[in-house]
């Protein structure tokens, strides 16, 4: 049976898992620059995990730095087939509590395009279907991870990316309630569309640290507060990457894995050779 690689995103030290083994640091070249760090890879159970911090090794990286497809197609080069993104957000609503865990089902972009968010162009054109952007399999296992690790779960909401790195305005924070968002980041887009293209099942686990600024009975967001949530939720955090791991089939029952079936549009006699070469780990499997 084929080793199933699951890949970890988040802040530094999720890796410190107890029980992980053979530990190694891969370091990658992609056709897309440095990721952000050099990756962590161990065995959890039988499971061959990749883990990396998404803003480098002490946090170094702006939302709009990570080098976000040299992080995915990294990941693709190494085996990954499903990805875990650890993520900390505002909530927008009053009942998802600093401290609860979201495991969004929708994203909405705020971000204004200033990322590079697809892995085509230079010469193909393809579009993938992104109206249901999480893998249901992997959130559905992560949901229920949660809710064994002993953590508040809330299944479902839609995360709204902003571009960061400044926090929202009152008047801001104040109309995204308004749209019915349910919690706030800056990093899962494009993250989730990149994942999505690399056929890689993809969920978040968002670790609501705040209320951003709408909240009149709670004080505004600061990173000293955030900071304080993240570091009681790291241990439950890892509970739930454990969880999970035991969880998940090795062969993913969704259709994540064949994404790019009927998305390339360009005639395959008009792709150029060093995007061929360049996108052979994503698109090498329907160029033959």
């Amino acid at each position: 049976m084929e080793q199933m690689t699951i890949g970890v995103i988040g802040g530094s030290g999720l890796y410190e898992i107890e029980g992980l083994t053979d530990i190694e640091e891969v370091s990658l070249d992609t056709p897309f620059g440095d990721p952000s760090d050099v990756y962590i890879t161990g065995i959890l159970e039988d499971v061959k995990m990749v883990f990396l911090p998404r803003h480098g090794r002490g946090h170094r990286l702006l939302p709009s730095e990570v080098p976000y497809r040299a992080n995915i197609y990294g990941m693709k080069k190494l085996g990954v087939r499903r990805i875990i993104s650890v993520s900390a957000v505002g909530s927008m609503k009053e009942e998802i509590v600093p401290g609860h865990i979201v495991i969004p089902d929708q994203f909405f972009d705020r971000t204004h395009g200033k990322r590079a968010s697809t892995f085509f162009g230079q010469g193909v054109t393809g579009h993938i279907q992104f109206a249901d952007p999480v893998c249901p399999e992997l959130s559905s296992v992560l949901c229920d991870a949660g809710q064994r690790a002993g953590a508040t779960v809330h299944k479902g909401g839609t995360y709204l990316c902003i571009e960061g790195p400044n926090f929202s305005t009152r008047a801001e924070s104040m109309i995204y309630r308004n749209w019915g968002v349910d919690i706030i980041g800056m990093t899962n887009i494009p993250e989730a569309r990149l994942a999505r293209e690399a056929e890689i099942c993809y969920g978040t686990v968002a670790l609501a640290t705040d209320y951003d600024c709408w909240h009149d009975s709670h004080d505004d967001v600061t990173v000293e507060a955030i900071l304080a949530i993240i570091n009681q939720n790291v241990a439950m955090a890892r509970n739930i990457i454990v969880q999970a791991v035991r969880a998940l089939s090795s062969t993913p029952r969704c259709e994540c894995g064949e994404s790019l079936k009927f998305a390339i549009m360009t005639d395959r006699s008009l792709i150029p050779e060093k995007t061929r070469k360049d996108l052979d780990a994503i698109l090498g499997k329907y160029l033959e």
